[in-house]
């Protein structure tokens, strides 16, 4: 089953932690960048490196984010929180498909040193958070099997080419931002692994944050990052499929089983084709019951 919910957890706070491992993320993102300050990173490192040793049996999948790979940080990052055996790197400040082959590389000279069976740590970059990094959304292919997913971001992006503001007047991303976000879609669905939301800033705005997490599944994506526990809940709520859905996915895939080798069929006054089985069969294929 694809993510549904990402959380941030800051990888500084032992109280963030414990309350994360409650409220139903699919995964956890043990933070070792923007939540934490460089003066307590070696601090963040231990913890999260311990963390990781002492949850071994985990409901939810244990990621961590590293600094980005130009930092100077990075690979102290990786050296300390491998021999933990996350199920993931989330890497920031991605340029393209280069940067995670050299990841991956990372990973795979400390999978050996700490005795982490080879290629199980998966990779999850954050896509669009520079200008250049736009520009290379179509190099993912074939660059490592680690690669679960793709996930884009405004606020990096909207710092790095000196923008006021990412949203227009009535709260809408600018033209700029929209862009990377259905590049983020398309890059990761050409790349075969999941397209994953951005954040929605407003942690107290449950409402908007369940109608942007509907229009985020409605246009592909299959799972969004949460900042805050209390938006588990609705993200979870938004990317799982309703029962009518998952009955009426159901119907067709059985349609087209009762019928072997027919292209299109009729269900239910609708003329139906291949497409369609294929976006029932993905509809099933994330229902939790299916993981």
């Amino acid at each position: 089953m694809p993510f549904r919910s990402l959380l941030f957890v800051p990888g500084d706070s032992e109280r963030k932690q414990a309350k994360a491992e409650s409220v139903g993320a699919d995964v956890l993102i043990l933070d070792l960048e923007d939540s934490v300050d460089i003066s307590r990173l070696p601090i963040a490192r231990d913890m999260v490196r311990d963390y990781l040793t002492a949850h071994t049996a985990r409901r939810a999948q244990l990621w961590v984010r590293i600094n980005p790979l130009d930092s100077g940080l990075a690979l102290d990052d990786l050296a300390a929180v491998v021999r933990g055996k996350p199920d993931g790197i989330l890497l920031p400040k991605v340029a393209g498909g280069a940067d995670i082959a050299l990841l991956d590389n990372y990973l795979s000279a400390l999978e050996a040193r700490d005795g982490v069976a080879a290629g199980t740590i998966g990779i999850l970059p954050v896509a669009t958070e520079t200008a250049q990094a736009l520009f290379g959304l179509g190099t993912y292919f074939a660059k490592s099997e680690r690669l679960r997913g793709l996930t884009w971001g405004a606020e990096d992006l909207a710092a790095a080419v000196g923008a006021i503001s990412n949203r227009l007047d009535d709260g809408e991303y600018d033209f700029t931002y929209k862009l990377a976000r259905s590049l983020c879609l398309l890059g990761a669905h050409a790349a075969g692994v999941a397209p994953i939301d951005t954040i929605w800033g407003n942690f107290r705005d449950a409402e908007g944050l369940m109608r942007d997490a509907k229009l985020a599944r409605r246009a592909g994506f299959t799972g969004k990052i949460a900042i805050h526990p209390d938006q588990v809940g609705p993200i979870n709520e938004a990317f799982t499929p309703t029962d009518a859905e998952l009955a009426r996915a159901q119907r067709i895939v059985q349609a087209f089983a009762d019928s072997p080798g027919v292209g299109t069929l009729q269900l239910d006054g609708e003329m139906l084709d291949r497409p369609h089985l294929k976006q029932a069969q993905r509809t099933l294929a994330s229902a939790p019951a299916a993981a």
